[in-house]
């Protein structure tokens, strides 16, 4: 048998509730590990309930490391949890995991087994304890030279990280370059990198309002040069207007500091996840029923 002290510590261990671990510890007779298994077991099952909920909320994190940083994005369902102490320190140790070992894909970090139990073993522990859908979204894994320096920003607790790499310059100019993209919001580095598809969409929009404006073919296709330079003005981390003085370019920023760009990642929460929109009275109907 068992005693209410093992109840007690079977729910410290498992965050489970006190009726939960009490059926645990009766399944099992008494045995701690296998009822902590048991619990697992049945939380696997609550986690899979919870994986038609839609989590677009969340935090990024940025982790480095002497020449290597790891950026990524953990979703969760509500900002509340995204703020919850077992949520951060689970977003920290993923990024540990990764930064430590070669994993390239969300799939390899999922199953990479640490002291015997999955990553993805250890997340399903933390949904059936918060009670929310949580989900690794993405990450990426940049390695640089030793004349290159990281620099990074995030921005409203998280919702915004930026992770950029420069050559031959300091990590405070870095800095203002991460710090940058986390406000401006550049799709590329330079025009070159900008997709093929987004510019001949962009070229066919300002082509029918210029043809539009009533100007002849030959001025149209002037006039959609012109304006497609402003547009790659907005969109190119080099030639947008630099935050910290719009009177010159982030590239003559850098080039200043003798720097060059090397490398840019931006994850913003949430960016590209529909969101569901419900409410108050029906989320706590839909509850209810559940």
């Amino acid at each position: 048998m068992f005693k209410a002290s093992d109840v007690k510590e079977l729910r410290e261990k498992t965050g489970a509730g006190m009726l939960d671990c009490k059926k645990a510890l009766e399944a099992t007779e008494g045995n701690m590990d296998k009822a902590i298994d048991w619990l697992r077991e049945k939380g696997i099952s609550k986690a899979a309930k919870k994986e038609g909920r839609i989590a677009a909320e969340g935090i990024c994190q940025i982790l480095i490391n002497e020449n290597q940083a790891v950026i990524l994005e953990v979703n969760s369902e509500t900002d509340f949890v995204a703020k919850n102490e077992e949520f951060l320190k689970f977003v920290d140790y993923l990024a540990e995991i990764i930064l430590k070992n070669d994993l390239k894909t969300n799939e390899e970090v999922l199953n990479f087994v640490d002291n015997g139990e999955t990553v993805n073993e250890k997340l399903i522990a933390i949904i059936s304890k918060i009670g929310e859908k949580i989900s690794f979204r993405r990450f990426e894994k940049v390695i640089k030279k030793d004349n290159e320096v990281f620099g990074s920003y995030k921005h409203m607790g998280g919702k915004i990280g930026t992770l950029v790499v420069l050559a031959d310059t300091t990590e405070a100019v870095a800095k203002d370059v991460a710090m940058h993209a986390a406000a401006m919001n550049p799709i590329a580095i330079t025009r070159n990198e900008v997709p093929q598809e987004m510019i001949e969409h962009e070229s066919h929009v300002i082509k029918e309002q210029v043809m539009q404006e009533g100007k002849p073919a030959d001025i149209a296709e002037k006039m959609v040069v012109g304006r497609l330079n402003k547009f790659y003005k907005e969109i190119c981390l080099e030639e947008q207007a630099f935050v910290k003085d719009s009177s010159m370019s982030v590239s003559d920023y850098v080039k200043n500091n003798n720097g060059k760009i090397i490398s840019m990642t931006r994850f913003e929460v949430g960016e590209g996840i529909e969101k569901k929109e419900e409410d108050f009275a029906q989320e706590v109907m839909n509850q209810i029923k559940g």
